[in-house]
């Protein structure tokens, strides 16, 4: 789907509130559902938006934002999640098994897991916006213009 330039500015903007909070809000989590809520408002009587409202009742925001991920992207998994120099590095990818050269991730850096895990599913709201979305889940690859070789060994 291709949006307007408005929705990619709100995007940014997000993205950048999301990176410059001190700490984790409620209120910014409830922000970045309404702005990846086209999943959710149709699958609301699923068991995995029930268990997102219930983790997000008990104040579980990491698990919250885990469901979200599930529930809004089920194609994106996490590629990568550690923590580096006192910041979270949250990967997202349609493809976790291809080589990390190959692949095109969404990206989210925080202090706090929880926000850095938002702001690679922003990241990835951001790339649906403004790319088509692919026929298939096949990685594309071009023609060379050179030779190609075998160097399988086949002995």
């Amino acid at each position: 789907m291709v949006l307007g330039a408005a929705h990619i500015i709100e995007l940014d903007r997000l993205d950048n509130e999301l990176r410059l909070a001190p700490d984790f809000a409620p209120a910014l989590f409830r922000r970045v559902m309404e702005w990846s809520g086209t999943r959710r408002s149709s699958l609301q009587e699923t068991a995995s938006a029930a268990r997102l409202e219930r983790l997000i009742e008990a104040g579980a925001w990491t698990d919250a934002v885990f469901a979200l991920i599930e529930l809004e992207t089920p194609s994106w998994k996490i590629r990568r999640l550690i923590r580096e120099d006192g910041e979270w590095f949250c990967s997202l990818s349609r493809q976790p098994n291809l080589p990390a050269a190959l692949d095109d991730t969404a990206d989210g850096r925080h202090e706090i897991l929880a926000l850095a895990l938002l702001r690679a599913l922003v990241e990835v709201r951001h790339k649906s916006s403004i790319t088509l979305p692919a026929a298939s889940t096949v990685p594309q690859v071009r023609l060379s213009s050179g030779q190609t070789v075998c160097c399988d060994n086949f002995a």
